[in-house]
């Protein structure tokens, strides 16, 4: 297949990266020497999606792009970038995508679970229709017109799929990498009252993932990028440390992480029970739905 990829220099992405060698990638990024330097010189890049009037050479478009979401504390400015860095590129491949005579036949386009909101202790699939107050939250905000600008691409010839992303585990990146040095110092424990849902799904699992619905011509619309088994934050802490060996039972209160990260903190502090519905009843099968197993496969 020749796909189109953005967001590749990411941590999930330089492991998609790897997954697809067999295929002819295109990859944008702001930097293609640089990409080019860490990603392989056998791929063509591109810096910019200005020069492009449509996406006719392509099978598939694969968007990762966006500026990390919990990279820095949420000022106006950081709120801004988040949003155009998903927005802004969406609707561009969208647009290039109905601009395309032979367009690409799969749009796989991510999103996150925030889109969810703090649900509390309540189960979700992608059935879950949210409220109006979850409709005023931030990460809603986000997730829902990045849906929506990738959802606009949809057609006979091109179908999309949504990939709804929870916290993925790796020890190179993302929030794992961030916890490791203070669970292995015994310095980890819970947050707030650590019954706020923790749905992850392990790195393997996620390109997995990706790539099926890339291959896969039935799965249309909405998937969650979550294993099948959400635990609590509690639970969570507690299967970290015994996977380092360290107790961890030092809590961090809700108002010091509300202080320190301001409105930032309601990631860590919110959380939701998300499972993969979709991804299960179209036949995908999890390499790690436990998350003792996740964490001693990434961990030792």
């Amino acid at each position: 297949m020749n796909i189109l990829l953005t967001g590749a220099s990411g941590f999930i992405g330089t492991q998609l990266v790897d997954a697809l060698k067999q295929h002819q990638l295109t990859i944008l990024t702001r930097s293609p020497e640089r990409s080019a330097e860490k990603l392989g010189q056998q791929h063509q890049y591109l810096a910019t999606l200005d020069g492009l009037s449509d996406l006719n050479d392509f099978d598939v478009i694969i968007n990762l792009a966006g500026e990390p979401i919990a990279g820095k504390r949420w000022s106006a400015a950081q709120k801004q970038a988040i949003c155009q860095s998903r927005w802004t590129i969406t609707a561009k491949l969208s647009e290039l995508i109905k601009h395309s005579d032979t367009p690409p036949h799969t749009f796989v386009s991510a999103s996150a679970i925030g889109y969810y909101g703090d649900q509390k202790l309540q189960p979700i699939d992608e059935s879950f229709e949210v409220n109006q107050q979850t409709q005023a939250e931030f990460t809603h905000q986000v997730c829902k017109r990045w849906e929506d600008e990738a959802l606009s691409a949809q057609s006979e010839q091109t179908r999309v799929a949504i990939l709804r992303i929870g916290l993925v585990l790796g020890s190179q990146g993302g929030a794992l990498a961030k916890m490791l040095p203070a669970f292995k110092l015994g310095l980890g424990g819970p947050i707030a009252d650590g019954q706020q849902g923790m749905s992850w799904i392990h790195q393997a699992d996620l390109v997995r993932l990706i790539i099926y619905l890339a291959e896969h011509n039935d799965c249309v619309g909405i998937f969650n990028g979550t294993a099948p088994n959400p635990v609590s934050n509690k639970s969570f802490t507690k299967a970290l440390g015994k996977a380092v060996n360290r107790p961890a039972c030092i809590p961090a209160p809700a108002f010091g992480l509300k202080l320190a990260l301001g409105e930032m903190s309601t990631l860590l502090i919110e959380g939701q029970y998300v499972t993969p519905k979709h991804a299960l009843s179209s036949g995908f099968t999890f390499q790690y739905p436990e998350l003792d197993a996740a964490l001693e496969q990434i961990l030792h």
